[in-house]
Parts: C-alpha cells; sequence; structure tokens
C-alpha cells in the first residue's frame, strides 16, 4: 500500500495565538490570511473574551482554521470540591472546542498539590480524570491531548514531563479519544524522544534512540491510523532561561532544538496534521505582530521545512 502523500511543511504552518499576544483576535485573523498561514492556535481566555461563536465565526471568515484549543487539564488536586470544579471546566473547554471546529484540546497536567511529594500518585489522578473526561470528548469530536512538559515544571504545572510518561497514559484510551503534544521545546532534551515519537505512530522500534549519526526521520512513512500524535508544536530552547522559566522560549533557529529532524520524525510515525509554532516570549510580543509573523515564517522555511 503506497503511503498517503505528505503535504509541504509550510501549507501545514500554524501560528499559535500566544506567538503574538500582542495582537487582538481580529488582528490575528487578518494577520495570519494576509500572511497566506491558514491554521491558529486560540486560546481559551482570549477566546472567551472575544465570545466563543463569534470566535468561531471570525477564524472561518478568513479562511482559516482552528488547529488547537489550549488549555485544559489541571487534574492533580486531592480536595474533592476542587476536582469537581476541574472536571467541570475540561468539559466546558470540550465543549468550545467543538464550537472553535477543532478535534485537538491540549491539555496540562497539573503540578503537585500542596504538600505533596507524591509524582506516581498525581499522575494516577490525571489518569482517573482522562477516564471521565474521555467519553464525553467523543461525543464533541474533540481528542484529548496530553502535552508533557519539561521536568522543570513538575512541581507547579505539570507531572507528566516525558514522551513516554505521556503515552503511558494515553494508551489506555482509544487513541481517537486521548492522544499525545509533542513539543520540541519540552522534548528536546530526551535521548529516548525519536524511540517514543515512533511508539506514539504504532511503530515498531522499541529501542530507537536518538544517537548522534542517526538519519533523521529514518526511512519508514506510515499512515495516520492510530497514530497518537494529536498537535506537534514548535519553539526553540535558548539560554540562559529568565527567571520564571515560562517565557523563555526561544525564536527558530535561536536555539539548541534540531527541529527538522523533530518534524521529519513525526512525519516518519505517520503525522500528517498541523505544526504549529507556540513562543512565549516578551521579546516577541514587544514588537510589531506582522513583522514577528514574517520573521516566524522565514524560520519555519530554514529551518523546519524541506
Amino acid at each position: 500500500m503506497t503511503p498517503a502523500a505528505t503535504p509541504a511543511p509550510l501549507d501545514r504552518l500554524s501560528l499559535n495565538q500566544e506567538t503574538v499576544r500582542q495582537w487582538s483576535l481580529p488582528d490575528l485573523a487578518n494577520g495570519c490570511a494576509r500572511a497566506g498561514v491558514r491554521g491558529v492556535g486560540l486560546w481559551r481566555a482570549p477566546v472567551r473574551e472575544y465570545g466563543v461563536a463569534a470566535a468561531a465565526r471570525l477564524v472561518r471568515d478568513a479562511g482559516l482554521r482552528v488547529t488547537s484549543l489550549c488549555r485544559g487539564g489541571f487534574f492533580t488536586a486531592q480536595d474533592p470540591g476542587e476536582r469537581t470544579a476541574a472536571l467541570d471546566d475540561n468539559r466546558a473547554a470540550l465543549d468550545e472546542a467543538a464550537a472553535l471546529g477543532t478535534g485537538t484540546l491540549v491539555l496540562v497536567s497539573g503540578g503537585l498539590p500542596a504538600g505533596s511529594r507524591d509524582l506516581p500518585g498525581a499522575r494516577e489522578r490525571v489518569a482517573d480524570a482522562l477516564a471521565e473526561l474521555a467519553p464525553y470528548a467523543a461525543e464533541r469530536g474533540v481528542r484529548l491531548a496530553i502535552e508533557p512538559l519539561h521536568p522543570m515544571y513538575a512541581a507547579d504545572r505539570c507531572v507528566v514531563s516525558t514522551l513516554a510518561q505521556a503515552l503511558d497514559l494515553a494508551e489506555r484510551f482509544p487513541a481517537d479519544q486521548v492522544g499525545v503534544v509533542v513539543d520540541t521545546y519540552h522534548l528536546w532534551w530526551d535521548d529516548t524522544v525519536g524511540a517514543q515519537i515512533d511508539r506514539a505512530g504504532g511503530g515498531p522500534r522499541a529501542n530507537g534512540t536518538r544517537t548522534d549519526g542517526e538519519e533523521a526521520g529514518g526511512t519508514e512513512t506510515r499512515g495516520t491510523a492510530g497514530t497518537r500524535i494529536a498537535a506537534f508544536q514548535l519553539a526553540d530552547w535558548i539560554t540562559p532561561l529568565p527567571e520564571g522559566a515560562l517565557l523563555g522560549r526561544g525564536q527558530l533557529g535561536d536555539g539548541a532544538v534540531d527541529l527538522r529532524w523533530f518534524r521529519e520524525r513525526v512525519e516518519a510515525a505517520g503525522y500528517r496534521g498541523p505544526i504549529e509554532v507556540e513562543i512565549f516570549n516578551p521579546a516577541l510580543w514587544a514588537r510589531d505582530g506582522a513583522e514577528v509573523l514574517a520573521e516566524v515564517v522565514d524560520r519555519f522555511r530554514r529551518h523546519v521545512g524541506r
């Protein structure tokens, strides 16, 4: 069987709203349409402020599609009332994703509860929440996408730190209900990430640790059936990290990440979806949004695409 053709990378480029936080939602839609970027990743707070139905109409009228909605999650609370509130909020997020026409709700799992040091127990609470939400997500045609965050966020933001941990959770559920996010900023450091990307695609390599001489992406190209990769996001890793670390993502090509290797590897694992640039960086937010977007497109061509 001949593998399905992979669309050219630039045709799949999506701009996450946080990369140009200085832009309003209309600015984002108009700017992307003018630049020929056909996908946008949205965040719940500005979408709610604008109005979910109005945002869906705005994006649609601009000829764009919503590639993901961020974020759901924060499942690790031990207090029953807090847990119920989190589940209710995630159901609302799923409703919003469906209204926006995206099939992907990105999840940040949540950090350790105050006073706790039990990482495995916190991950089990994430699994319990997924079990409650997965059927609701399926009814709305939205996939829950577990995003592993760099280990520096494990205490306060996300107890899921590796792609392996994310897949251990996701594989308890049908692939069309629960998937994973491959985000270069969070995963570039892990020497098992190549094998885990293959695992996410249903590939046979069990010990495919990346080595220095490895051909990026290998030679296999698999179809999309069964892939767990729900979203693929790009940002570079730059140092020194700023105080607080949350806002230190780098422009494509400015740091240590082999971005093209990641793109080729997820494609070899069967991923054919959007490639979303998500950069949290105050230096970008201080600039003209159109200039930032033009730079993103140029850097994407040079460091990600063919």
